[in-house]
């Protein structure tokens, strides 16, 4: 009687009666393979953000300076520089004039401006919108140097366009309204990445769920509220997580005002910049730095919450 011949044994699932060894040696190539591809990447931060930061931390423990001694030989002081920080009154009103700074440019200026030029031009079509579109973005893409002159000139106390134009001569705006005259200019400048972003969020909302609320009744606020707004949350949650912390470490308020008159616009960036570069106090700046760090990360982390929460 012939003898039955009996199936291959399944291991694991493989026909073959191997033990996941091709596969398993084919998955290791791949991940070696995806970090060959990562690895420069890597590096790249390591190099450019990684290590600057340790190196800032680093500096933040001793007393080195530009000058002196203490740039030759500094001295490891452990956390003297963050305990000056915190008790320095000029760090607590840097830290209170950054936060106006956000608020006010970032937070409101440029998501209210921005998310109101991406809504009335949606359904536009035609050069008005390519206009409009283009000069917003116009005033982003300048280098900040050319843009920064270009205020100055405007807010100018003697020869200012904008005292010609409303019939003030002589009227001191950076003098006068330093943290307003910034405030403005930030709204201005960084408008266009707000209505660039809400532009193409708005494009995601169904038209169908507009005209339903329409034909209901709803009002405009009622639409934007109950339609417009909850579709497009997470865009908005991560528009303002980009630019209040590009507008905390945001230098650029130091090329219309220094930070004057008399520390009325010293906004954190331009504290570091006068006691490290200015005053030659690099190790107590790389500990206001690090303070701006720690900030910027507790920012991250909150508005990475509210983007993770549901709705």
């Amino acid at each position: 009687m012939a003898q039955a011949i009996s199936p291959p044994e399944v291991i694991d699932g493989d026909p073959s009666g191997r033990r996941g060894g091709y596969s398993s040696d084919a998955a290791g190539l791949g991940r070696l393979r995806a970090g060959a591809f990562v690895a420069p990447a890597l590096l790249l931060i390591a190099a450019f953000l990684v290590f600057p930061a340790l190196w800032v931390l680093y500096l933040g423990l001793t007393n080195y300076r530009l000058t002196g001694a203490a740039a030759a030989e500094p001295q490891f002081v452990g956390l003297d520089n963050f305990l000056d920080a915190v008790a320095n009154p000029t760090f607590w009103n840097s830290t209170w004039l950054t936060l106006q700074f956000v608020l006010g440019s970032a937070v409101i200026g440029q998501v209210v401006l921005g998310f109101t030029i991406a809504w009335v031009l949606r359904d536009r079509r035609g050069p008005l919108k390519r206009l409009v579109e283009g000069l917003v973005i116009l005033a982003w893409i300048l280098p900040s140097a050319v843009v920064s002159f270009l205020w100055v000139a405007l807010l100018d106390r003697d020869g200012g366009t904008l005292n010609a134009l409303l019939g003030i001569p002589g009227f001191a705006w950076l003098l006068d309204h330093p943290m307003l005259s910034i405030i403005i200019f930030n709204t201005w400048r960084g408008t266009a990445f707000s209505m660039m972003l809400y532009g193409a969020a708005l494009g995601n909302v169904p038209p169908s769920h507009l005209e339903s609320a329409r034909l209901a009744g709803a009002s405009g606020w009622q639409q934007l509220r109950d339609v417009v707004f909850p579709h497009i949350r997470g865009h908005i949650l991560t528009n303002l997580l980009l630019i209040s912390l590009w507008t905390f470490n945001d230098f650029s308020p130091f090329l219309l005002t220094a930070g004057g008159p008399d520390g009325r616009s010293e906004v954190l960036a331009v504290h570091v910049y006068k006691v490290a570069l200015q005053s030659g106090e690099l190790g107590y700046g790389a500990a206001v730095s690090t303070i701006i760090l720690l900030i910027n990360l507790v920012v991250a982390v909150f508005y990475l919450r509210l983007l993770r929460s549901k709705k």
